[in-house]
């Protein structure tokens, strides 16, 4: 199955979300304390919901076919500092080439859950080991334009020596801090009429050395929710 069908949700026809208007960023609001970042405090979080209101999980339709379950996962690197591993999709897919996404897609008909939807297409993606892999839980269902409706699940990953990306769906790989994403002066809020609609979506620019990822739609809008979900 390939990433392309659950990606980060760029309303075809919008060349660059880049340009789209900025309404706002988030620094009114307080990031998650480094305390409740680390892998026991998220362990413990997962094991202990709190009430909390996910703030992102539907976006406008611009397909009409019927919804399709997918997976992905949102993989906390345990470095000495945690990280989130991201990758950069293909070029030579035929949708979403080059937006920034988690691993994960669509769930086939031998998946017993989401949580092997998820690790089966994180291994065949990037390489990542189910071994490595510590699954923490589920955030809620995010329903995407492309008429998917994906879970996410959270997990920690424990580093490997390499990963071995598929050149067929992915381009690069890269690890963002998570106190960066958990911190909403780094959430934008974007905004454009788009065929006769109007569409909203946060990003995250990194600046990643010299390169700048820019995390945006359902990828984004997943991790929102993690921050709402870690900050209740």
């Amino acid at each position: 199955m390939s990433a392309s069908d659950h990606s980060s949700s760029r309303p075809q026809g919008i060349a660059d979300p880049r340009q789209a208007q900025l309404i706002g960023v988030d620094s009114q609001l307080p990031a998650v304390p480094l305390t409740l970042q680390t892998p026991q405090a998220l362990r413990t979080r997962f094991a202990e919901p709190l009430p909390w209101q996910p703030e992102t999980m539907l976006e406008k339709r611009f397909v009409s076919r019927e919804p399709l379950d997918a997976a992905v996962l949102v993989p906390i690197v345990l470095r000495e500092q945690p990280t989130v591993l991201l990758t950069v999709r293909s070029a030579k897919l035929n949708s979403h080439s080059g937006q920034v996404a988690f691993p994960g897609g669509k769930r086939d008909p031998q998946d017993v859950s989401a949580e092997a939807t998820a690790l089966r297409e994180a291994h065949e993606e990037v390489g990542l080991a189910p071994k490595n892999v510590e699954v923490l839980g589920r955030l809620p269902i995010y329903m995407t334009g492309t008429a998917f409706n994906i879970t996410p699940v959270v997990a920690l990953v424990h580093p490997q020596p390499a990963y071995f990306p598929n050149p067929g769906e992915v381009a690069d790989l890269f690890e963002v801090p998570l106190s960066f994403l958990l911190n909403p002066a780094h959430h934008e809020r974007h905004a454009m009429h788009w065929q006769g609609v109007d569409r909203e979506w946060f990003a995250m620019p990194y600046q990643d050395g010299e390169q700048q990822r820019y995390i945006w739609g359902a990828t984004a809008g997943m991790l929102r929710n993690l921050y709402r979900f870690l900050s209740a």
